[in-house]
C-alpha cells in the first residue's frame, strides 16, 4: 500500500490556506465571524501559517447549537479560523483517500453528491425490481451520533495506513481532541 511523508510543509503553505479560506468562507461572506477574520486578513492568515508551521496551534472549543430541521440535531461549529484549518487539511489528504472510496460513496465528494446518489438508487431500484415488475424492498438507515461517537483511536490507525507524516497526524489530534473535550462534556451533563 503506498504511504505519503512530507505534506505538512504543502498543508501549512500560504496558497494552500489561502484556498482553504476562500472553501471556508464561500456562501458565508455576510457573516460576522467572516468579515472581522478579513478585517486583519494578512494578520489572521500569516498567524495561522506560523501557528501551523511552528506546531503551536490549538482548535478552539466547539460551539454547540440545536437545529430543527426537520428533526432535532445537535450541531457543534468549529471558529472560522478552525474550519480554514479544517479545509487545509481536505485539500492536501483528500485526493490520497477519495480513491479508497466505493463509487456509491456521495457524501461530501467531488462530482457527486444527492443527484448521483439518487440516480444510483433509482438505477438499483430498477434493477433488483426487475423493471418495476418484482417487489422490491428499501432499508434506509442513518448510524446515531456516528461523528460526536466516532472512536478516534480506529480513525487514527486508518489514517496512519495512509498518512506517514507525524506533523499532519499531530494536526488531526489537535482537531480530534477539541471533539474529544465537547463530548466528555456532554457525557459529564449527562451524568448529573
Amino acid at each position: 500500500m503506498k504511504t505519503y511523508s512530507n505534506l505538512y510543509k504543502k498543508l501549512c503553505h500560504p496558497e494552500n490556506l489561502f484556498l482553504a479560506y476562500l472553501k471556508a468562507r464561500k456562501g458565508k461572506t455576510q457573516k460576522l465571524y467572516v468579515k472581522k477574520f478579513e478585517e486583519n486578513f494578512i494578520v489572521n492568515i500569516k498567524n495561522l501559517h506560523n501557528e501551523l508551521k511552528n506546531q503551536t496551534y490549538k482548535h478552539n472549543p466547539l460551539s454547540t447549537f440545536i437545529l430543527r430541521d426537520p428533526k432535532t440535531r445537535r450541531i457543534n461549529k468549529s471558529e472560522f479560523k478552525d474550519r480554514i484549518v479544517h479545509h487545509a487539511i481536505v485539500n492536501i489528504l483528500e485526493p490520497i483517500f477519495d480513491s479508497l472510496f466505493i463509487y456509491d460513496s456521495c457524501a461530501n465528494r467531488k462530482n457527486k453528491g444527492n443527484l448521483l446518489a439518487l440516480k444510483r438508487f433509482e438505477k438499483f431500484v430498477r434493477k433488483v425490481s426487475k423493471n418495476n415488475t418484482s417487489p422490491c424492498f428499501v432499508l434506509k438507515a442513518d448510524i446515531k451520533h456516528y461523528f460526536q461517537e466516532i472512536n478516534h483511536d480506529i480513525l487514527l490507525d486508518i489514517i496512519k495506513r495512509k498518512i506517514r507524516d507525524e506533523k499532519v497526524i499531530w494536526l488531526i489530534c489537535r482537531i480530534l481532541e477539541s471533539g474529544e473535550r465537547e463530548r466528555e462534556t456532554r457525557r459529564q451533563i449527562a451524568y448529573y
